[in-house]
């Protein structure tokens, strides 16, 4: 369905992206999926190619120069082969502000990122911290010219293909107004395909979110540059991280929109072709209705998204917004895998269709990039205001 918000710009964009997913993601998917592999480097490669890893990175600095828009637009296609592939375009588009240094050297990295060629993660999360990332414990400690980083991370999906990981840390800052001193994000460079040297860890092992690899991982004293200062340098990081989850959390919604619509175009399919009692069961009064709720949902996360991206393009406050859409669009991609499984009956309970891919996956956006209950709460605190404490 078109929109008002969709130029025909936007729309070229989108074709190309779901062109692409067609043709080149899904079928990897299909094949890579049940296996647990991984996202080949020539498809990161292709993706590169066209764009997709700076579709918000400054055309000054290689990448396209567009907006959130642009951004959700294509990962809701690309979501609808493989929510990894969605995912990754993000190691790109959501880093590139993180990248230290100045000059000729940090605008080569930014441009390297647009095309694919130096991609980060993130170690957040820790195997006490989850929603509550203030409390993260892993420290950082000075020595000269370098931090010095010990600690466990956890959650830190792409750690072994990324080139650089950014470790959130704890260091000693008196001035920090709850005791537990402040925090900074690490840039730590490496070898792409290893880990870090003295990091060691483990693949966590998930029952979807295949493509790539979460790790749990021990820093041991590991040591990395001190960069020219940015507010995740100055015991701010925390700050700075919580500031940027807007964009990721409209991401997820385009994640989770896209997921919803592969998981409803193969419901429909199936409907239109298995016979049951004589007659397709499209034909059916309870399937009909289903994939009408079906349909209806996705396109009011569909249109939530929309607004909520061209808020955030337009730079006004979308704090209650992305929350929003977020917890709609995720709560809204389970419900609707689930019953486009139920639609295949027996069938989608199989690895033979992708279905059941779709429904693992949108599991997840539930939970991350805060959970719904932690969206709940920021929609709440919008809306009330903070609840009283005594």
């Amino acid at each position: 369905m078109s929109s008002g918000y969709l130029t025909s710009d936007r729309l070229m964009m989108q074709e190309m992206a779901r062109t692409f997913t067609r043709e080149q993601v899904t079928p990897l998917a299909n094949r890579l999926d049940p296996e647990k592999g991984d996202i080949p480097r020539s498809l990161i490669d292709q993706m590169g190619e066209l764009g997709f890893f700076g579709i918000l990175i400054p055309v000054e600095h290689g990448g396209l120069g567009l907006g959130a828009f642009e951004y959700c637009l294509v990962a809701e296609e690309l979501a609808r082969g493989w929510m990894s592939v969605a995912s990754i375009i993000a190691r790109g588009n959501s880093f590139y502000r993180s990248i230290p240094g100045t000059g000729e050297a940090r605008a080569a990295r930014i441009a390297a990122m647009a095309r694919g060629d130096y991609l980060g993660a993130a170690a957040l999360s820790e195997p006490q911290t989850g929603s509550d990332l203030s409390s993260v414990s892993c420290r950082a400690r000075r020595e000269g010219d370098e931090w010095v980083i010990t600690g466990a991370k956890y959650w830190c999906t792409f750690a072994d293909g990324a080139d650089f990981i950014s470790v959130l840390c704890r260091i000693d800052d008196p001035d920090a107004p709850n005791g537990k001193g402040g925090t900074v994000s690490v840039i730590v460079e490496k070898p792409r395909g290893e880990l870090p040297k003295g990091v060691t860890g483990s693949p966590i092992p998930k029952i979807g979110y295949h493509g790539w690899k979460t790790w749990e991982l021990s820093f041991d004293g590991v040591r990395a540059p001190v960069q020219e200062a940015r507010p995740s340098d100055t015991g701010r990081a925390f700050q700075a991280t919580a500031a940027a989850l807007g964009l990721a959390r409209a991401h997820t919604a385009a994640r989770s929109i896209g997921l919803a619509q592969a998981a409803l175009d193969h419901a429909v399919g199936y409907a239109r072709e298995r016979v049951q009692f004589g007659q397709p069961i499209s034909d059916f009064q309870a399937i009909r209705f289903k994939i009408a709720t079906m349909a209806t949902e996705i396109e009011a996360a569909r249109q939530l998204m929309y607004h909520t991206c061209t808020e955030l393009d337009a730079g006004r406050p979308a704090t209650k917004e992305t929350s929003m859409v977020k917890y709609f669009a995720s709560e809204m991609s389970e419900r609707v895998t689930s019953e486009a499984l139920q639609i295949l009956g027996g069938a989608g309970y199989t690895t033979l269709h992708p279905v059941e891919r779709y429904w693992r996956d949108a599991r997840l956006t539930k939970i991350f990039e805060g959970t719904s209950e932690i969206q709940q709460r920021i929609i709440s605190d919008q809306l009330l205001g903070k609840p009283t404490r005594k």
